[in-house]
């Protein structure tokens, strides 16, 4: 099991970002909000990897979600809470996240182009079911 220390600053930082998404949500600034979003799904991806003791040096914390299930690593209470989630994972992985900072470059749009209502109404649901979901998990392993 990762530090209690550790696992705690990231759910906090989760909720830093998530407060933050929020408020750029309710100031419609749809890139912000799904950026923020991004941060929180990320860090709460890695605050239950740290429950299982993986380190959270990784952008890609679905991949090792998905392992611990295959591998039998987590109870079935907990796959059922990690497989919720990694849907979300997937799909604002490093992909979104650039496409949030530098636009897509191929086409040049610029990020504030390619984000909307939609988009952030979308990426802040996944940011709180995340939020949510991860701190069920924590009271479930600490």
């Amino acid at each position: 099991m990762g530090s209690e220390r550790d696992i705690e600053y990231r759910i906090e930082l989760a909720r830093g970002f998530l407060n933050e998404a929020e408020q750029d949500f309710s100031l419609k600034r749809w890139r912000a909000c799904v950026s923020g979003s991004i941060l929180v799904l990320e860090n709460t991806g890695l605050a239950v990897l740290m429950l299982f003791g993986v380190s959270p040096l990784t952008h890609k914390p679905g991949r090792h979600l998905s392992q611990l299930i295959s591998e039998g690593t987590v109870t079935n209470e907990v796959a059922a809470l990690i497989e919720q989630i990694l849907p979300e994972l997937e799909k604002y992985d490093s992909h979104e996240k650039m496409l949030a900072k530098y636009g897509d470059e191929s086409s040049y749009q610029l990020p504030w182009e390619l984000f909307g209502e939609g988009e952030g109404a979308l990426a802040i649901e996944a940011a709180r079911k995340c939020m949510r979901l991860s701190s069920e998990m924590a009271d479930l392993v600490c």
